[in-house]
């Protein structure tokens, strides 16, 4: 009876992996604590490394790393996708998308017969569509799921090509060595939307000119209508519409005047990066990461340690600062649990991809290993997290 008891429980806290290429003693990741990491795998290019270490009461981040077919036809074209997600509100948003943007990826290369910019645009709107659908079912009983939303970071490696597409303050970090010196520098290649960015408040001003209110300066943070500070997301269909922003949803989130148009956007930043010899690994993280390391100086920490293991590096030395700033030591941060832990430290979600040049350069028609895994912990289906904490 106990060990069956245990089983329930590890199928219900267990790390979630879908598929993943037979090998190593951490396939489907590990768990220590708030921490899943999985340290080495094999991707169509290259090997990766993720972690996600969990601050809130439920885990709002998720992430995914596929690889091989990137279309529903079996002919390709094959590749490596990589996608954090962000939650904020709650957990839900950011399911959701691990469980349909690939799909929706998948379905628009296939008609397409290539990846794209195009491609992917439209699977980010074919996933805004679905989560408005679901938000528009569970209204009735469950209001408050109009307010929870995610950021969406998504890279894919295909034909020697990266493209990178983004809503939201995640971030995508390229450590590119230069030949003169051998130094590895850090290349930032996603554009944010958070409204602490002069340009974003410009783009907030001018698609409100109506609107002198659009962002607002509040406990010293700007933040779009004084609620939140992205500008772009998935879900938030409060601020997206109307019909949405009324009661029964808390009253913290309504707005006193009506809007006409979308206050928030779900148009995915989209970058376009052919693959040089020199380009080496790519870092993926949530805004928690880059709260404590600036972006060279996580790309410093991959560069010079073996690749095994360097997602969880990474977050290990973003934790040792939150404890460093809150004059703490990082054992006793370890110490806290889920919900407090929040007040030192987000979720954080950390993908690191290395790129092999020698395989990149091969890899128009390379199937390579079949992997499909997800990080995180997995949150009951009918959970709600408290709304109290939006990013």
């Amino acid at each position: 009876m106990l060990s069956r008891l245990l089983s329930i429980l590890r199928a219900c806290w267990g790390p979630r992996s879908d598929q993943y290429v037979p090998g190593g003693a951490d396939a489907a990741g590990r768990q220590d604590g708030l921490l899943w990491y999985k340290d080495t795998g094999q991707h169509v290019a290259g090997d990766f490394s993720m972690a996600v270490v969990q601050a809130n009461n439920l885990l709002e981040d998720q992430c995914q790393v596929e690889s091989g077919s990137l279309s529903s036809s079996e002919s390709g074209p094959y590749g490596t996708f990589v996608g954090v997600y962000d939650g904020h509100g709650g957990p839900e948003t950011a399911r959701y998308v691990n469980e349909h943007l690939f799909h929706h990826i998948k379905r628009f290369t296939s008609e397409q017969q290539a990846m794209s910019a195009d491609v992917i645009r439209k699977a980010f709107q074919a996933t805004e569509e679905g989560f408005l659908s679901l938000v528009t079912r569970q209204w009735p009983l469950k209001p408050q799921i109009a307010a929870v939303g995610s950021c969406c970071l998504v890279g894919i490696v295909c034909n020697g090509t990266l493209y990178v597409a983004n809503v939201g303050d995640s971030r995508v970090v390229l450590g590119k060595v230069v030949k003169a010196t051998g130094e590895v520098l850090a290349v930032q290649l996603s554009a944010e939307h958070n409204a602490s960015i002069d340009s974003v408040r410009q783009e907030l001003y001018m698609m409100h000119p109506d609107d002198p209110q659009i962002v607002v300066l509040k406990h010293n943070v700007w933040r779009v209508k004084g609620l939140i500070q992205i500008s772009r997301s998935i879900g938030d269909v409060y601020l997206k519409k109307p019909e949405f922003n009324r009661e029964p949803l808390y009253a913290k989130f309504r707005l006193r005047e009506p809007f006409r148009r979308p206050i928030l956007s779900a148009e995915p930043s989209i970058t376009v990066h052919p693959l040089q010899p020199h380009d080496r690994f790519l870092i993926f993280a949530s805004d928690g990461l880059w709260e404590h390391l600036s972006n060279q100086e996580a790309v410093d920490i991959v560069q010079k340690h073996p690749h095994n293991g360097s997602a969880r590096r990474l977050v290990k030395t973003a934790l040792q600062e939150a404890a460093k700033k809150r004059e703490m030591r990082y054992s006793d941060l370890k110490k806290i649990d889920r919900g407090v832990r929040r007040h030192f430290h987000d979720d954080i979600t950390v993908i690191v991809v290395f790129l092999d040049a020698n395989i990149i350069s091969k890899a128009t028609f390379n199937k390579g290993p079949t992997v499909s895994i997800r990080g995180g912990i997995t949150v009951p289906a009918n959970s709600l997290a408290p709304l109290g904490m939006s990013t």
